[in-house]
């Protein structure tokens, strides 16, 4: 079972059991709870990283995104990293950005980390996973047995049943992934990282040749799509993205511990010139 079809059924089971609430509303309760089921699945297979050293790149790039991000979803956004083989960054309903041990060896860049990080926390600002469940509970079978068990909530339930003979083939959309890269170049613009930064890991990933592409790379669009999509959206918005410098070259290396400037005509030009961690090397 994929991730995504994982919290799809966490949400369906979710609001079977939802228990009245009245600081938030039905939709916040159930991305909430389906927030905490995966936190503890992952904590029970012990993937949870509590401390390393690489909580010191994550978390400043986090805290500049978090800035922009809080204020357009109901629960702060919290940057957690969890040990996985393959490169992956995925967000849960809830406001938990997931970041593997292995995206952080793949990122050349904090520009971008930052990149995979914007686009993650867009699905939630956009409630994705919530909205898809919503979508597919329409299709739902067996509707006269969800009933009699789940009472007033079989409407929600029923969609589980036919999700449940569909799992593997449950994706986000083209376009649900093309708005996570549209919102997410916007949100990097916002925290003062270049938007380019999501287009250079892309390239990354398209020039690995990987079996097994992370999930936020893996559904409906291409590489080659997703690109063209966003280096259409940066010209056609000159005046959020033309001041950003696209020139890879000029990325702040993971080491560093400020960041280069990221706007046109900077390049190289450093916001802090000494850094502290001149040690840290790939095998953390």
């Amino acid at each position: 079972m994929n991730r995504l079809a994982a919290l799809i059924t966490a949400a369906a089971l979710a609001l079977a059991c939802i228990a009245p609430a009245y600081a938030y509303t039905q939709e916040e309760q159930t991305e909430q709870q389906i927030g905490q089921q995966e936190y503890q699945q992952l904590q029970q297979k012990g993937e949870i990283i509590a401390s390393s050293p690489y909580y010191n790149i994550l978390n400043p790039i986090a805290q500049r995104i978090a800035a922009v991000a809080d204020r357009q979803y109901f629960v702060p956004f919290h940057f957690i990293l969890v040990n996985e083989k393959d490169p992956n960054a995925f967000a849960v309903p809830g406001g938990n950005v997931y970041v593997t041990t292995a995206m952080m060896h793949f990122v050349k860049n904090k520009e971008e980390l930052a990149g995979v990080l914007c686009h993650e926390t867009s699905h939630d600002i956009h409630h994705d996973v919530y909205n898809l469940y919503a979508k597919d509970q329409r299709l739902s079978l067996y509707a006269g047995i969800a009933s009699i068990l789940f009472g007033r909530n079989s409407g929600l339930v029923n969609g589980l049943i036919n999700i449940g003979a569909n799992l593997q083939a449950l994706h986000f959309s083209r376009d649900v992934e093309e708005n996570a890269d549209h919102k997410g170049a916007i949100t990097c613009a916002q925290a003062g990282f270049t938007p380019w930064g999501m287009v250079w890991l892309m390239q990354a990933f398209q020039n690995s040749n990987m079996q097994n592409p992370p999930e936020f790379l893996s559904d409906h669009p291409s590489d080659a799509h997703r690109i063209d999509a966003l280096e259409n959206e940066f010209a056609s918005d000159p005046s959020m993205f033309s001041n950003f410098n696209r020139n890879e070259s000029c990325a702040t290396p993971l080491a560093y511990s400020g960041f280069y400037d990221q706007y046109a005509g900077g390049c190289g030009a450093r916001r802090q010139q000494q850094s502290t961690y001149p040690s840290m090397q790939r095998e953390m």
